[in-house]
């Protein structure tokens, strides 16, 4: 039976638009302007880390098409992601939820098309391990209604962004977590790891 890891980094707010500011979002880029090269280096470790651990990865169309566009030969060759972070996401089973994708721009992927929360159902049945979700948080949303999310591990950078989307605004219930870990990463950041408490 397979975990899925909702793996998200966000603002002191719960901001998680535009991180890299290429969205064009006016207080998004936030990624790397409030840290520094520690706190970067930290995050990579942890980053690679924990997909050298995972099974799969689970995306929505609009990340999908994100890390697509990141995981060029050439962001690679200039250094702009970790080799051995993107080579792992590169060559891992990648399942992607839109009913619009037609032809995948990168290995490994098969489409779920169809009710997407019983395609999600079956890929946890089917796959024995972790399924980390990046970015995707409306997907993330959608998954904490229907009880599908069983872990959050949260990256929290120091800044308040004020507006823009968050990773979570409202949900029909309250939702239980259980604090798993908590920890500094370099000098800036602070890492959460939750489980979602089932009934």
């Amino acid at each position: 039976m397979g975990k899925i890891v909702l793996t998200s980094n966000m603002t002191l707010d719960g901001v998680v638009q535009d991180p890299d500011g290429a969205e064009g979002f006016a207080r998004g880029g936030w990624f790397h302007r409030f840290v520094g090269a520690g706190d970067l280096q930290d995050w990579t470790v942890r980053e690679t880390r924990e997909a050298l651990e995972a099974e799969a990865l689970l995306l929505g169309g609009r990340s999908n098409e994100w890390f697509a566009d990141r995981m060029t030969e050439r962001n690679l060759a200039e250094g702009r992601v970790s080799p051995e972070w993107a080579n792992r996401v590169r060559s891992m089973p990648k399942y992607v939820v839109s009913s619009t994708l037609e032809e995948p721009r990168w290995s490994n992927v098969t489409v779920l098309r169809g009710d997407a929360m019983k395609e999600v159902s079956e890929l946890k049945r089917k796959v024995d391990g972790q399924i980390l979700i990046y970015a995707s948080y409306q997907l993330a949303r959608t998954l904490m209604e229907h009880d599908l999310l069983d872990e959050l591990r949260l990256v929290v950078f120091p800044v308040v962004a004020g507006s823009g989307l968050r990773l979570f605004d409202e949900t029909g219930e309250t939702k239980p977590l259980h604090l798993v870990e908590t920890r500094k990463m370099g000098e800036g950041l602070v890492f959460h790891n939750y489980e979602v408490v089932r009934g």
